[in-house]
């Protein structure tokens, strides 16, 4: 646990709410507990969700074995897409409605989970996906849900947004409400094991970005500072044992919580710049989702200094970068670069020319600043953005000089 100076915080700078709605089950094994919890939320027909991948692993399988066991009627839906779409959701709600589940299994990355919460909008609110694009569009009661990540990346076991591309543009629209949030996380390192290297660093990747991201935006507040400096610690420090010793479960575990703990910060500060930039990316290019983000973070991380610098200081000191008696005017050097160490590491790009390798930089990074602008996750950035802000940040990320450089 991370137990350093932390700096000052004007309690008076933001009002908060704080309201845990997410029941917290961690540990080796806790996957076993399935059918216990489901039957504490009163299911009897319940609707598994989860994808292919998990389906192979077995996974999927053993849900439903379990739940089974406890007695509970199951119907598994396991077609979810990799970024879900809005036809995901609607072919999992035109699949639940013959079923009439009374409680949701989302099993999975942050798709799968994305996926159920999406569907649990529409089976008891109807409408469209687009209906709910925003926070607390949801008029009546909603299925009690039960997240069990196989990942350690998107938290979105500890949110309560549905996060659904529009399968035209591919661009993501955030879905939240309180009534969506999961009545249960169970996070069981040992699910995480049987990821391919690619995901583990990916969804590592994100998670990391989550935390630093969470800790600095204009919403930030005790509660989500303390939940993304706890995230931002277990997952810096961790993050290289589990490249080199993949099957190290404490490191699966420490991953697994960190994710967790980065998703609760969002839930409580929101997200920043980078993720503004990753959404159009991912939408033009399919570029995956955490090599976006952890390309874009370095320079997002300058570009802040100016006004979060001593909160970078902290994150920094808490990584193990930097002494805690240095001065804060290097901070945010150092804490780009020990991220883009990691990104090394891993053997992830480090620039967007790797990752897309495109030569028309500079049609792409007007089209993209214009449909950054426009992202709800920038809105919270510390530091305020534009589309010239977001075209240098671009520039920068495509290894270009930004307007007024040599």
């Amino acid at each position: 646990m991370f137990s350093g100076p932390t700096t000052a915080f004007d309690v008076n700078r933001v009002p908060f709410e704080f309201r845990p709605r997410t029941q917290l089950i961690f540990g080796c094994g806790a996957f076993s507990r399935l059918g216990e919890i489901a039957r504490e939320h009163g299911g009897t027909r319940v609707l598994l969700v989860t994808d292919a991948g998990l389906r192979e692993a077995g996974h999927s399988d053993g849900a439903q074995r379990m739940l089974w066991d406890s007695g509970l009627d199951v119907a598994v839906f396991d077609s979810v897409s990799a970024d879900p779409t809005t036809e995901d959701v609607d072919r999992c709600v035109e699949f639940a409605r013959g079923e009439s589940p009374d409680l949701i299994v989302g099993l999975g990355g942050g798709s799968s989970m994305d996926c159920a919460k999406g569907a649990n909008f529409l089976l008891t609110n109807g409408g469209q996906m687009r209906d709910y694009r925003g926070v607390g569009r949801a008029r009546h009661p909603m299925l009690p849900m039960v997240a069990v990540p196989t990942t350690a990346g998107t938290g979105s076991e500890a949110q309560s947004f549905a996060v659904i591309a529009d399968p035209a543009t591919h661009m993501k629209m955030p879905c939240g409400d309180s009534k969506a949030s999961c009545r249960t996380a169970i996070l069981d390192p040992e699910l995480t094991l049987t990821m391919p290297r690619a995901v583990a660093t990916a969804t590592g990747v994100d998670a990391m970005t989550h935390a630093v991201e969470s800790f600095v935006t204009k919403r930030r507040n005790p509660v989500s500072q303390m939940f993304a400096r706890q995230a931002w610690s277990l997952l810096a420090t961790t993050f290289p044992v589990m490249l080199e010793t993949p099957n190290n479960l404490e490191a699966r575990g420490k991953m697994q919580l960190g994710a967790w703990f980065a998703g609760a910060a969002i839930e409580n500060s929101m997200l920043g710049a980078a993720h503004a930039m990753a959404n159009p990316l991912t939408a033009k290019f399919r570029i995956v989702h955490g090599e976006a983000v952890g390309v874009l973070l370095p320079h997002v991380i300058r570009w802040n200094a100016a006004t979060v610098a001593p909160l970078y200081h902290d994150l920094a000191v808490a990584a193990g970068w930097l002494d805690n008696q240095e001065e804060t005017a290097v901070a945010a050097d150092v804490l780009a670069d020990g991220f883009t160490r990691l990104l090394q590491l891993a053997k992830l790009p480090v620039t967007l020319t790797e990752a897309i390798r495109r030569d028309d930089v500079a049609q792409n990074v007007q089209t993209l600043a214009k449909q950054a602008v426009q992202q709800w996750t920038g809105t919270f950035n510390p530091r305020k953005m534009d589309e010239v802000g977001f075209q240098d940040l671009y520039r920068c990320a495509f290894g270009q000089p930004v307007a007024g450089e040599a």
